[in-house]
């Protein structure tokens, strides 16, 4: 694998992991078109890792609060049950189908393209709904709102369907505001790319070389360079511009993807 493509790949991976507009369909896509191939998409998911790491940095004070609160604070207390219980929906399912996910629907592109364009329609809609939020912290969602959103998570399973973009969707038709919607779904995926990471390096381990350190390396960099950026500003820009930027972007990525791949295969 070229450096530059790890320096793309990890760009790509930093700059849409926490936007709702699908970073895994962006890498597989990229993927597709670049000729690079990972044996069971290992890169895509280790570099997710510099992402996970790009969260903590951002949020470390107010998860070290947090941390240092748990014990006394009921509050934090409820937050983190409800953080844990809708965790656990989406990975049991990904632990149950991991093998089919990655050797089937991560090989499809046109799957990864129609998602990204059926998102894009779905959070057009979303943005012109009429809805009453109820809870403006992300500390006040319930733990039976939280199992809702572990539940739309599931459907970031699908490649190009989006783990942001499914929760904080699910976050809004629950009752969350946008910004709680977004940073719900930032918390989220802690645990969720974690177990992610963990699963997948416990799957393919026997598959990495010593020549994958150098361009993983890399894209773990870019990854987590740009991630660091993007969390810092996500949450103003979805406060202020709600998700129509984002639907757009899907539905031309998604379309000229499709395009892409009548041309070219």
């Amino acid at each position: 694998m070229a450096i530059w493509q790890a320096l793309l790949l990890g760009f790509l991976e930093g700059l849409t992991e926490f936007l709702p507009v699908s970073s895994t369909g962006h890498l597989l896509l990229a993927g597709h078109f670049l000729g690079f191939d990972s044996p069971g998409k290992t890169f895509e998911v280790l570099i997710q890792l510099g992402a996970i790491l790009a969260i903590l940095v951002v949020y470390f004070q107010r998860l070290l609060q947090m941390v240092c609160a748990l014990p006394s604070d009921p509050q934090i207390q409820r937050f983190a049950i409800s953080l844990a219980i809708a965790f656990l929906p989406a990975a049991l399912i990904g632990a149950l189908l991991h093998d089919f996910i990655k050797d089937v629907l991560f090989e499809t592109p046109m799957l990864v393209c129609a998602m990204l364009i059926l998102g894009g329609f779905v959070l057009l809609a979303i943005d012109k709904m009429a809805l009453n939020p109820r809870y403006h912290d992300v500390t006040s969602v319930p733990a039976e709102r939280a199992l809702g959103i572990g539940l739309f998570q599931c459907l970031a399973l699908i490649p190009g369907v989006s783990r942001s973009g499914s929760t904080i969707v699910g976050g809004l038709l629950l009752g969350a505001d946008k910004r709680t919607a977004a940073e719900f779904s930032f918390f989220l995926a802690m645990p969720t790319m974690a177990g992610a990471f963990a699963l997948d390096l416990y799957k393919n381990w026997e598959r990495l070389q010593a020549a994958d350190a150098l361009p993983i390396g890399v894209g773990f960099v870019a990854a987590f360079v740009t991630a660091v950026a993007v969390v810092k500003v996500a949450l103003d820009f979805i406060g202020r511009h709600g998700f129509t930027p984002f639907a757009w972007w899907r539905i031309i990525v998604g379309t000229i993807g499709l395009a892409a791949l009548a041309i070219y295969g």
